[in-house]
């Protein structure tokens, strides 16, 4: 787990059933990070898209999201939906990646998320990764299922307007979703910020978190 005060964040994993999903989910949370800490790695895995437009749109994205990160993208090639009917294939793809890093953050679907792909990869990330942070992204649609959050990393409105503009920039085959718009990233981030005391935020759903209070590591202990 990370701890409070734990020590540096070097090494990060970012996971989506879809191409666009870890953008959507926390695009910002990406920026800010990487402008913090350059050179940070990047190890992200999306379990469909792969092979085609939607694969060439999410490298183009997430090196925007990353700058100057190490950034280590697999595409996968999961049928878009279907997820639960893969599921050894995406169990797999989620077990090597494991095996490959040790991230100090991972940043992943909710368990919450009405959507099967969603869901199915959120459960898998808290199973494979027992002894991590798992952050819990949402990603705003028409099932309603947004909730009571319980973390959240505040963005200043340069990262907000960034990432709403790169989310149009780099998905062009998304623009004509009726939600898929820069009013509705900013105004779902405008209310996260409400909810922390900040302008805008990402917010996040965290089902386990350790904490180690007594240590003295940390600059403002």
């Amino acid at each position: 787990m990370i701890r409070l005060g734990g020590g540096p964040l070097d090494r990060v994993v970012a996971v989506g059933a879809h191409c666009d999903d870890i953008a959507i989910g926390a695009g910002g949370t990406l920026l800010t990070l990487c402008r913090a800490r350059p050179g940070l790695r990047v190890d992200a895995l999306v379990l469909s898209g792969g092979g085609g437009e939607r694969e060439r749109e999410e490298r183009a994205a997430l090196a925007a999201c990353c700058p100057g990160a190490d950034l280590r993208l697999t595409v996968d090639k999961l049928p878009d939906g279907r997820l639960p009917a893969h599921w050894e294939q995406a169990k797999a793809a989620v077990e090597e990646l494991r095996e490959r890093t040790e991230p100090d953050l991972v940043l992943a679907p909710r368990t919450a998320d009405a959507h099967q792909d969603h869901r199915g990869l959120a459960k898998l990330m808290t199973t494979a990764f027992r002894d991590h942070l798992v952050l819990g992204y949402e990603i705003v649609k028409w099932d309603g299922d947004l909730g009571r959050m319980t973390a959240y990393q505040p963005l200043t409105p340069e990262v907000a307007e960034d990432k709403a503009r790169l989310l149009q920039e780099h998905y062009p085959s998304q623009r004509h979703r009726p939600w898929y718009d820069r009013e509705a990233f900013l105004g779902l981030a405008r209310i996260r910020g409400i909810e922390c005391h900040a302008r805008y935020a990402e917010a996040f759903a965290v089902t386990k978190l350790t904490l180690d209070l007594g240590e003295r590591t940390c600059a403002y202990c």
